[in-house]
């Protein structure tokens, strides 16, 4: 008992001193780019595909579903803006999931959220920004 307390306590200091469990945070000018489903408008630039994504098979299981999902959108800002973008349209939306269990029993949650868009680059006035 004593070995598995050790353990528990020490995933549960690795989840609060790594940034698992938290939310990608966004680099500093990503907060202004737009991740919308509308189309870019015309004048827009495009620039390429970029990946959002967050969690796995270990460190997903300690993130909240909203960190998740908020943590793909920052990271695929962060790239957009990486690139240049202002802009970007999501094209795909996936939440994997990690199963596990026996022949007695199964169980599962959402371990991950990768989200893929078009990035691109519009001039301030056809977006708003």
């Amino acid at each position: 008992m004593k070995t598995s307390i050790h353990g528990a306590f020490a995933l549960l200091l690795c989840c609060l001193t790594l940034p698992a469990c938290a939310a990608v945070e966004l680099n500093p000018g990503a907060e202004k780019v737009i991740v919308t489903k509308q189309p870019a408008p015309q004048g827009c630039r495009f620039l390429g595909t970029v990946v959002g994504e967050q969690g796995g098979s270990v460190s997903g299981a300690f993130t909240s579903n909203a960190n998740l999902q908020e943590g793909a959108v920052n990271d695929m800002k962060n790239k957009a803006h990486g690139l240049g973008g202002n802009y970007v349209v999501l094209e795909n939306t996936n939440a994997g999931t990690t199963i596990s269990g026996d022949r007695d029993s199964i169980s599962g949650q959402q371990t991950d959220v990768t989200h893929m868009g078009n990035a691109y680059s519009c001039p301030p006035q056809l977006v708003g920004l």
